[in-house]
């Protein structure tokens, strides 16, 4: 029996699926980063902003698909992390847009879903590059418009959109030069397709159970309720199998065909009944194939992850924290302006609030990753009508400017800054009682004025631009760019000085941040080879204490 309409009861299960499977190859999404740096990896950071929605519409009960659509485009923009968490939640949210105003939907209303999902991702990226979800998105919402003209079976479209987004993915590294170098294929991408396939096993089990036409069957399959990360097969099944037409051969070759499908199983026959117990991730494949026994009753499918929902949601409000600036004005005194900025490392952070800023916001796990909420619940909580907010890493910015564009009753101007460095640069021309404009062009300039190169050890084996990176490298990374790869620190270290200095040869400043792997004679060191090049060098070492890089090191 076909599956013709889903409505928000539908859309809340596929997106919890959805979510769980990320979830459970969230490391394999990681691992495809071709940037050989544990930091904002994309699987994690698009498992965090999937879990934001799951917590939010577990406990809903409304079948309406425009009211769950709402709070799920509302809940993945509030808990994006990263671009490519943004850049998702933008895909969520023209998912909302095409759903507002209607109860449920069929499949050519789905399949404009999907185009409506890529027109709003595509116009939220300033410089689209194809190669990426991006694309994935794009092709897969001009193969559900295709589709949806040739059928009315939701299962059949997304088995199409599904498949055709799997090629596209296969052929991104014909489309990006470094994931072909690195031999991967787009993590972003593959992080989507993870959630349509999540949501794909649900609506198919769905499809399959209708076929009974039994109301209650349909209810019985329900959001997910447990988590592991580490278990193999995802979804634990039970139901009866009533034997029809005297039967008697169907054992063996259905029990053989249960240890194919998974694990923890238990068979018991009786004279005309089957109970069965199954941990699969193929629960609807199960059910067809019991089928051919005969009708089912008391089926009962329950994913097994959803615990990490609230796992991850305690996790993530322990690990963002805010240090606020005890020189700033009582809580009620009015204030102009409000600085917010993302610090990795007790160092840095002092030097932020002695320069103004009035909050830092810190993690504990030692990423600089933080989620369109943190920025959100930062700007709100800010004493000052205008809040400027420096993200100081590439993968905040989007976040920073969603939640800029959200906190409509402040003006937050956001400050595209990279690294704490620029930061402290451009903290130097902070004046409170200065035009917003004026200070606005001043902080650009001078956090733009700055060289910053990092040095830390490589993770995995990967290609970078041509360089071939072995886990336990060195590698020098400048103004985020990977430039060179050694056996050592000190190597490294001294390498990225010489080229700094080779390209700024009016370079009169030049500071060293040491990490928390980092080492006071080994950054002295740092500083004697710097002098050696130019003695007339104003050089000083600080302590950023920042985890990852052993070594900040910048040139102004």
């Amino acid at each position: 029996m076909e599956l013709t309409y889903i409505d928000g009861q539908n859309l809340k299960r596929f997106m919890i699926n959805g979510a769980n499977r990320l979830w459970v190859n969230r490391d394999k999404v990681d691992a495809m980063n071709v940037f050989p740096v544990p930091d904002g990896d994309t699987g994690t950071n698009m498992s965090a902003t999937m879990t934001a929605v799951a917590n939010a519409i577990k406990d809903i009960d409304s079948t309406d698909i425009s009211e769950v659509a709402k709070i799920v485009s509302g809940s993945a923009l509030r808990g994006a992390r990263g671009n490519s968490g943004v850049i998702l939640s933008q895909i969520l949210r023209g998912f909302y847009k095409e759903l507002n105003g209607k109860d449920k939907i069929d499949a050519s209303e789905l399949a404009r879903c999907f185009a409506a999902a890529a027109d709003t991702a595509y116009k939220a990226v300033m410089k689209p590059k194809e190669g990426t979800m991006l694309t994935i998105i794009r092709e897969m919402g001009a193969k559900a418009v295709e589709t949806g003209y040739t059928t009315d079976d939701i299962p059949e479209l997304l088995k199409a959109i599904l498949s055709h987004g799997r090629e596209v993915l296969a052929k991104t590294p014909d489309m990006l030069p470094q994931l072909k170098n690195a031999g991967v294929v787009d993590s972003g991408g593959q992080g989507l397709l993870y959630i349509i396939e999540g949501g794909y096993e649900y609506i198919g089990s769905i499809a399959e159970v209708a076929s009974l036409d039994s109301a209650d069957t349909v209810k019985s399959i329900t959001a997910p309720i447990e988590a592991n990360a580490d278990i193999k097969f995802g979804y634990c099944t039970e139901f009866f199998v009533n034997i029809q037409d005297n039967k008697t051969d169907f054992e063996d070759g259905f029990r053989s065909y249960l240890d194919s499908m998974g694990d923890s199983i238990v068979m018991v026959c009786d004279e005309d009944i089957i109970k069965v117990h199954i941990h699969t991730n193929h629960p609807g494949e199960v059910l067809e194939k019991a089928l051919e026994i005969g009708p089912l009753e008391n089926m009962k499918i329950e994913n097994m992850c959803l615990q990490h929902t609230s796992l991850i949601k305690e996790a993530e409000t322990k690990a963002t924290k805010r240090y606020e600036n005890t020189d700033i004005p009582e809580k009620g005194e009015s204030k102009k302006l409000s600085v917010v900025a993302v610090s990795n490392g007790e160092g840095f952070g002092s030097m932020l609030l002695q320069l103004g800023v009035d909050t830092v916001l810190a993690n504990d796990n030692g990423s600089m990753r933080c989620g369109t909420d943190h920025f959100i619940n930062t700007i709100e909580a800010a004493q000052g009508s205008t809040v400027i907010l420096f993200p100081n890493d590439k993968d905040n910015i989007m976040a920073a400017k969603q939640a800029a564009e959200i906190c409509k009753e402040k003006n937050v101007v956001v400050i595209d800054t990279k690294s704490v460095p620029e930061c402290l640069e451009a903290m130097v021309m902070f004046d409170e009682d200065s035009d917003i404009r004026t200070l606005e062009r001043d902080m650009r300039e001078a956090a733009g004025s700055v060289d910053v190169a990092k040095v830390t050890k490589a993770v995995k084996n990967t290609v970078v631009d041509s360089i071939e990176i072995k886990e336990g490298d060195y590698i020098g990374i400048l103004n985020d760019k990977i430039v060179l790869k050694t056996d050592n620190c000190r190597k490294a270290s001294d390498m990225l000085v010489e080229k700094m200095l080779d390209n700024n040869e009016d370079a009169c400043v030049l500071s060293i941040y040491k990490g928390s792997e980092g080492s006071e004679k080994e950054a002295e060191d740092i500083e004697s080879y710097a002098l050696k090049l130019n003695s007339e060098l104003d050089i000083c070492v600080e302590q950023g204490g920042q985890s990852t890089y052993n070594y900040i090191i910048t040139v102004s």
